[in-house]
C-alpha cells in the first residue's frame, strides 16, 4: 500500500516539476536566522533560503560589521505560490516572531536582530502590507516590525547558511517543531460525533464524508459557484478551499488547484473501481473530499484537486469575519 502512494506521489511530483511555477520572494528579519532558515526550509512549497543582512547602510558588510553597517540578519526566501500561499508564509512568520519586541527576538538583542518584511516586488508589497495591517487590527499596541522594500541585501558568510543542518545541536531561538503544526489551530474545530452527522448531513453529505461515496455529475451547484469566499469542511468547519483557486474544469464537480493552507487536506491511496488514484481527505476530519488529479491548469502548478460539493459548505467572502474565519481572508483575492 505504501509502495502504491509512494509511485502516485512521484507521478504528481513529476507533474509539478513540469508544470510553470510562480515563483515569489519574501525577505524576513526575525531575529537569529539560524532559526528562521531553519523553521522556513520545512515549509512545503519553500523551494530556497538563504541567510543574509539586509536594510543597512551600503551593499558591502559582513556578520562583525552589521552593527556598523545597521544591517539586519534577514531570510530570503522562494516559494511556489502554487503550493503555498503568501498568506500562510506571513502568518507562518508571525508565529514564530513577538512583533512588539524591539531590536530583540528571544535571547538575542541588538539592532542585527529587529523584525523586518522586506520585498523587491512592489505588487507582493500591497499584499504584505495588507496582511500587516489585518494583523495589526487584532492588537491595540502598534507592532516594532519594520515593513518596507528591501535594499542592500548581502548574501551571508558560507558558514551561516543552513547552519542548523550542519550543527543539529547548535543555538536557536524558535521552537522548529512549530513548521509542522497547522497554522490555524485545529482547536477551533470540532469532529462530531458519527450520530450527529447523521442528524445534521444530508444523506449525500453523509454517504460522501463517511463512506467515500461520489456524487453524480454536475448535480451539485458547487460545481459552477464561483462567488468569492471560501469552502470550508461540512463535517468539521476548518477552511479548505479559496474560491481564488476553484476554475471550470468540465468535470461536472468542484475543481481547486490547490488546498487553502498546506495543511488543510491529505492524501491516501484510493484502488477502488480497479484505478490506482490519490484520495483526497480532509486532515482533520478524516473525511473524503474526492480525488487530485495531475491534469489541472499548467500555470498553476497542474493539479486538479476533484472534489464532491456535498462534502464542502461555502462562506461568502462578506460573511468571513462574523462567522469566525477572518484569518482566512488574505487567501481570498
Amino acid at each position: 500500500m505504501k509502495k502504491i502512494l509512494f509511485m502516485l506521489m512521484i507521478v504528481i511530483s513529476v507533474s509539478i516539476a513540469q508544470a510553470k511555477e510562480n515563483m515569489k520572494t519574501v525577505y524576513l528579519a526575525g531575529g537569529c536566522f539560524w532559526g528562521v532558515q531553519g523553521y522556513f526550509d520545512q515549509v512545503a512549497g519553500v523551494k530556497s533560503t538563504t541567510v543574509g543582512y539586509a536594510n543597512g547602510k551600503g551593499s558591502d558588510t559582513d556578520y562583525h560589521r552589521i552593527a556598523t553597517t545597521d544591517h539586519a540578519e534577514t531570510l530570503k526566501v522562494e516559494f511556489d505560490e502554487n503550493i503555498v500561499h503568501l498568506g500562510e508564509i506571513l502568518a507562518r512568520y508571525f508565529s514564530i516572531i513577538d512583533p512588539f519586541s524591539v531590536n530583540q527576538q528571544g535571547n538575542d538583542k541588538g539592532r542585527q536582530y529587529r523584525t523586518g518584511i522586506f520585498w523587491q516586488d512592489n505588487e507582493l508589497g500591497k499584499e504584505i502590507k495588507a496582511f500587516v495591517a489585518q494583523e495589526q487590527k487584532k492588537y491595540p499596541k502598534p507592532f516594532a516590525l519594520i515593513v518596507e522594500p528591501l535594499k542592500n541585501f548581502v548574501v551571508a558568510e558560507e558558514y551561516h547558511q543552513k547552519y542548523l543542518q550542519k550543527n543539529p545541536n547548535g543555538y536557536c531561538h524558535i521552537d522548529l517543531g512549530k513548521a509542522k503544526l497547522p497554522i490555524n489551530p485545529d482547536s477551533r474545530f470540532a469532529v462530531p460525533t458519527q450520530s450527529k452527522l447523521k442528524a445534521t448531513l444530508s444523506s449525500t453529505a453523509f454517504a460522501v464524508t463517511q463512506h467515500k461515496a461520489t456524487e453524480q455529475a454536475f448535480s451539485h451547484p458547487y460545481d459552477k459557484h464561483y462567488a468569492k469566499g471560501i469552502y470550508v469542511d461540512v463535517v468539521t468547519k476548518k477552511p479548505l478551499f479559496a474560491s481564488s483557486d476553484k476554475f471550470n474544469s468540465g468535470s461536472g464537480w468542484p475543481s481547486f488547484t490547490r488546498p487553502i493552507t498546506t495543511d488543510a487536506v491529505k492524501f491516501t491511496p484510493d484502488n477502488s473501481h480497479n484505478m490506482q488514484r490519490i484520495e483526497v481527505q480532509s486532515r482533520l476530519g478524516e473525511s473524503h473530499l474526492g480525488h487530485v488529479f495531475t491534469d489541472g491548469p499548467q500555470d498553476k502548478g497542474g493539479l486538479r484537486y476533484c472534489i464532491n460539493g456535498a462534502a464542502l459548505e461555502f462562506i461568502p467572502y462578506e460573511e468571513m469575519d462574523k462567522k469566525g474565519y477572518g484569518d482566512y481572508k488574505v487567501y481570498v483575492k
